[in-house]
């Protein structure tokens, strides 16, 4: 059940690899060779690649009947600047491991060094290296990827590192953890003129200046409430950066967010239709799009008891505090496929928050997060 020191010290050095050569959602293809070699001496019984983009399932099976209990990590990393100072900070300018996917691809490589060692008694382990869970488009694309069914679990279960709160503590609860969001683009056209007749054309600027405030006055409830709601404005464009042109076209991008699925298309239509209507009293044209989709992430009941069975055997701590979370998670989808579960594994209350610039994934979770995935495989499996 528990790794060697040479294990460990084989993992964080793997791990600070990762973290040197970063690459950002749905560019991960060295990371998932890195992957598929690095689980080589650990015999899994059959590995699929290319899952949902570059995802990489590696199954270890007990060739008994039993459940499928699928252990899901993330690889990719975002397009940050690093600034920690560390010794093994991203050699690759502008990217960086500043959410700690490489932290937990090394937690999920520490059971399949485990798994390798002793497979379970019956069912089957499969590790789930999932790519472009920033974008909020890799579990969707595994979970559609045709071969997907090779693997179809019983059970799923994450975690997250989470800064801020005490070191090796865990946070989980059954319900909402991570809300839904996804991020809107409303593009207006009218017409351009000379700047000094602007009378001739058809600005977006009065439009603009309305949508900015009408849009996170959508917004209901407080974060406490079931119907919670929340549109944030992230980005505006209008016209070219010039004096001599009254402008004919503008984007307004915005961040919708709710705490249940259902109310998000509640939100969605709200959204459009105002953006419709102040376009119309404008004479402009308009259309919406859609990108980083994220379905909430809920726990269910049967997976969170095992979990916290596996907590209390390893002593681990745990609590239900700061959950749920208004930052989203694609893992949610895979709880439309299986009875899932994601913890929240502390990082220390002064190590800095995520997607910061000076953030490093602490090694020393790995022996912690791997006991706690490995407790529940043998607690499911055997």
């Amino acid at each position: 059940m528990t790794l060697t020191n040479r294990d460990i010290i084989e993992l964080t050095a793997w791990r600070r690899k990762l973290h040197q050569r970063p690459e950002i959602s749905n560019e991960e293809e060295q990371t998932a060779k890195e992957v598929v070699s690095f689980l080589a001496d650990t015999g899994p019984d059959k590995v699929l690649t290319g899952l949902g983009g570059h995802g990489v399932a590696a199954v270890y099976d007990s060739g008994q009947a039993g459940p499928t209990v699928l252990f899901r990590s993330e690889i990719d990393a975002l397009p940050i600047e690093e600034l920690s100072g560390v010794e093994h900070a991203s050699q690759v300018p502008g990217k960086s491991h500043m959410c700690g996917h490489d932290g937990h691809t090394a937690i999920l490589a520490a059971l399949g060094r485990q798994l390798g060692r002793e497979r379970p008694a019956r069912g089957r382990v499969v590790l789930m290296f999932q790519p472009a869970e920033e974008t909020g488009n890799g579990a969707a694309g595994v979970v559609a990827d045709p071969r997907f069914g090779e693997i179809a679990p019983d059970f799923a279960f994450s975690l997250h590192n989470l800064p801020g709160v005490p070191f090796g503590e865990v946070r989980l609860k059954p319900g909402v953890v991570n809300c839904a969001s996804r991020g809107i683009r409303i593009v207006l056209e009218g017409k351009t003129a000379h700047s000094s007749m602007p009378e001739t054309g058809v600005s977006p600027m009065p439009a603009i200046s309305q949508l900015m405030p009408a849009l996170p006055a959508l917004g209901r409830g407080t974060f406490a409430d079931d119907d919670f709601s929340m549109v944030t404005v992230t980005h505006a464009t209008m016209g070219e950066a010039v004096f001599g042109i009254a402008p004919g076209y503008a984007e307004v991008w915005a961040t919708l967010r709710t705490r249940r699925d259902e109310r998000m298309a509640e939100l969605v239509a709200a959204a459009e239709a105002l953006a419709t209507r102040i376009a119309a009293e404008h004479r402009l044209s308009v259309h919406c799009d859609y990108h980083e989709i994220f379905v909430a992430s809920v726990n269910a009941p049967d997976a969170v008891e095992h979990l916290n069975r596996a907590l209390d055997e390893e002593g681990v701590p745990r609590s239900e505090e700061a959950l749920p979370m208004r930052a989203s998670e694609d893992f949610g989808i895979f709880g439309h496929k299986a009875k899932s579960a994601m913890f929240f594994l502390g990082a220390g209350e002064r190590t800095p928050s995520l997607h910061n610039p000076d953030y490093d994934f602490p090694d020393d979770l790995i022996p912690i997060g791997s006991k706690i995935f490995m407790r529940t495989a043998r607690n499911l499996l055997g």
